[in-house]
C-alpha cells in the first residue's frame, strides 16, 4: 500500500503479525511509535503502532488484533535498537497495559538535549532542524479508533516514523563528537526499568497545594476522595475528571465540614453531584483516620518561614544548575526541572534521578550533589560580597 509516495503494509491479522515477527527477529533497529486515545477514558485505548525498519514501513493495527505478543517480544530484546521520539508515553502505555519493559532504548527528544535542543522539544522541530524537512501541521487530534483510517491520517501516522532512523544517525554522530553519548544512553536506559513508570498512588495529595495548606481533618478528606474518584474511574473507564472535576474539590472540601445541606447550597458544586454522593462525602469526612492514612497525610508539610527559606536555596541551586547545563549546551530541563529539590524529601525516584545518575553527577559536580543530599540542613550566608552554601 502506498500513501504520499511511502509504501506500508498494514497488519490487521495474526498471521501477519507473526510473519512481520519472523522477518524482524535478528535485526539491529527498529523505529516505533504508537496513537492513542486517553480522554474521557481511564484506561488509554491503545489504536496503532506505527514501526520503521531496514524492510519498511508497518502500520500494526491493535483495534483489531487480540494478541500483539511477536509485536512486544520485539520491544523486549535487547539486541534491537528501539528508536523513538517521547518514548516514555509509549512504552508507560504498553506497561501498563501488558507489564512489559522495553530493553535497549534510544530516544531522539532524550538524545537531542544533550546536543543544545531545548527538553522536551517537538518531533517537528528536532526533524526540521537536524534533517531540513518540515513535516507542515500535526494530525494528532483525530479519532484514531475509526476504521478505515483516513489517507490523513496514514499519512500523519508514517511521518512519525520515516524519519526516525535518520535522526538517529545524525544524533548520535554528534554525541559521539561531543563526548556525550554515554550520557544520553544512560539516561535513555532508564525507560528499561519498571521503576521508571511507578507512580505514587497517593501523588495528587502529595502534590496538592490546597492539602498543604489544609488541616489534618481536610488531609484525610481529600486522601479518600481521590483515592475514591480514582477508583470509581477505574471501574467505569472514565477519565477522573468525568467523576469529579478538580476545579470543585476545593469547594467540596470547604462545603463538606457544614454538611450535605451546605453543600447543597453551595452555587459552585454541581447539585446532581452533591444529591447523589453527599452522604458519602459526610462520610468520608467524619470517619476517624487509620494509622496507615495519618501516615500519608503527615508527609506533607505545612507551609512556614522555614519553607520560604527553602524556596530561596532551592532558587540558588537551580540557577547553579542551569548555569553549568548552559555551559556544558545541555538542556537544563533535563537535568533537573525547577521542582525536583522540594520533591526529593517526598518521593523516592526523584532523588534516584538526580542523586544515583552518573552522568548528572559528573556534569554538576559531588559539590552540588552533596548540597542535595544535605538539602534539610543546608544553609546560605552572604560575606564580602560572596555567596556561600554550606551544610
Amino acid at each position: 500500500m502506498t500513501v504520499a509516495g511511502i509504501d506500508y503494509t498494514l497488519i490487521q491479522t495474526p498471521e501477519a503479525l507473526r510473519d512481520f515477527y519472523e522477518e524482524h527477529r535478528g535485526i539491529d533497529w527498529m523505529g516505533f511509535d504508537t496513537e492513542f486515545i486517553g480522554e474521557k477514558r481511564y484506561h488509554t485505548l491503545l489504536c496503532l503502532i506505527q514501526v520503521s525498519s531496514e524492510y519498511g514501513y508497518y502500520l500494526i493495527d491493535p483495534i483489531v488484533l487480540d494478541d500483539l505478543g511477536p509485536f512486544l517480544k520485539l520491544i523486549q530484546d535487547p539486541g534491537i535498537v528501539k528508536i523513538t521520539h517521547a518514548g516514555d508515553n509509549d512504552y508507560r502505555l504498553l506497561y501498563r497495559a501488558y507489564g512489559i519493559t522495553p530493553a535497549n532504548v534510544f530516544d531522539t527528544q532524550i538524545a537531542a538535549s544533550f546536543i543544545g535542543h531545548r527538553y522536551p522539544t517537538s518531533f517537528a522541530k528536532l526533524v526540521e532542524a537536524e534533517v531540513g524537512d518540515k513535516l507542515g501541521k500535526g494530525y494528532a487530534v483525530t479519532d484514531w479508533s475509526r476504521r478505515p483510517m483516513s489517507e490523513k491520517q496514514v499519512k500523519y501516522a508514517l511521518l512519525d516514523v520515516v524519519y526516525l532512523r535518520q535522526l538517529y544517525d545524525t544524533i548520535t554522530g554528534k554525541l559521539e563528537a561531543n563526548g556525550r553519548l554515554e550520557w544520553a544512553l544512560e539516561e535513555c536506559a532508564l525507560m528499561a526499568e519498571s521503576d521508571y513508570y511507578f507512580r505514587d498512588p497517593n501523588h495528587e495529595l502529595l502534590n496538592s497545594n490546597l492539602a498543604r495548606s489544609s488541616r489534618t481533618r481536610d488531609r484525610l478528606f481529600l486522601l479518600r476522595l481521590y483515592e475514591w474518584r480514582r477508583a470509581l474511574a477505574e471501574s467505569k473507564n472514565y477519565s477522573k475528571e468525568m467523576i469529579l472535576p478538580s476545579k470543585i474539590i476545593s469547594q467540596l472540601v470547604r462545603g463538606v465540614r457544614g454538611g450535605k445541606d451546605s453543600m447543597l447550597e453551595n452555587r459552585r458544586l454541581p447539585a446532581k453531584t452533591i444529591k447523589r454522593y453527599g452522604d458519602l462525602f459526610v462520610d468520608m469526612y467524619n470517619e476517624a483516620g487509620t494509622d496507615d492514612e495519618l501516615a500519608i497525610v503527615n508527609q506533607i508539610q505545612r507551609t512556614s518561614q522555614e519553607d520560604e527559606e527553602d524556596d530561596m536555596i532551592i532558587e540558588l541551586l537551580y540557577l547553579l544548575m542551569k548555569y553549568r547545563a548552559g555551559e556544558a549546551d545541555i538542556s537544563h530541563a533535563l537535568v533537573m526541572p525547577r521542582n525536583a529539590i522540594r520533591r526529593m524529601k517526598q518521593d523516592e525516584s526523584v532523588r534516584k534521578a538526580i542523586l544515583g545518575s552518573g552522568w548528572r553527577r559528573e556534569l554538576l559536580g559531588e559539590d552540588f550533589v552533596n548540597w542535595l543530599k544535605n538539602f534539610d540542613r543546608l544553609k546560605i550566608s552572604i560575606e564580602g560580597g560572596k555567596i556561600n552554601l554550606h551544610v
